[in-house]
């Protein structure tokens, strides 16, 4: 390792991965659900913010659409 590095001469490189960046959004889930979801995260040893993406790329994948019945 050099002890000194010249940034100037460095370029830039773009993302190889650009199609797997992740968008920070918001969103509000109810404190069942993080509840919920924590819970499966500490037995999975993953963050839960982590399974819950995997849960939705894996509706996403499987085209699963959910059964929600309005109650009038």
């Amino acid at each position: 390792m050099k002890k000194d590095y010249d940034l100037e001469k460095m370029k830039e490189i773009k993302n190889p991965y650009p199609k797997r960046k992740k968008k920070l959004i918001g969103i509000n889930l109810s404190q069942e659900v993080i509840d919920y979801f924590k819970t499966l995260a500490e037995e999975a040893e993953i963050p839960y913010q982590k399974l819950i993406d995997l849960y939705l790329l894996d509706c996403v994948r499987n085209k699963k659409k959910p059964a929600i019945k309005w109650v009038a």
